[in-house]
């Protein structure tokens, strides 16, 4: 994963700052902490695009089924 506007110094520099902030004791806690909360992220995510693609589904069959008795009158 390339991260634009960090570069491998800057990237050395915030690991340097999160050790000394947390210690190396509590580096894992926080790592594994953060997979949960994107994991949760990603989910809600993908639920949303599912809700909004089941909105629009719904949306169209109306639209179908209004289509198909205006052609019968």
């Amino acid at each position: 994963m390339m991260l634009v506007f960090i570069s491998g110094p800057e990237i050395f520099v915030v690991i340097l700052v999160i050790v000394m902030l947390f210690g190396a004791k509590k580096i894992p806690e926080l790592a594994q902490g953060l997979g949960k909360g994107m994991k949760e992220f990603k989910k809600a995510t993908e639920d949303i695009k599912k809700e909004i693609k089941d909105e629009s589904d719904i949306i169209n069959n109306i639209k179908d089924f209004k289509d198909d008795i205006s052609k019968k009158l």
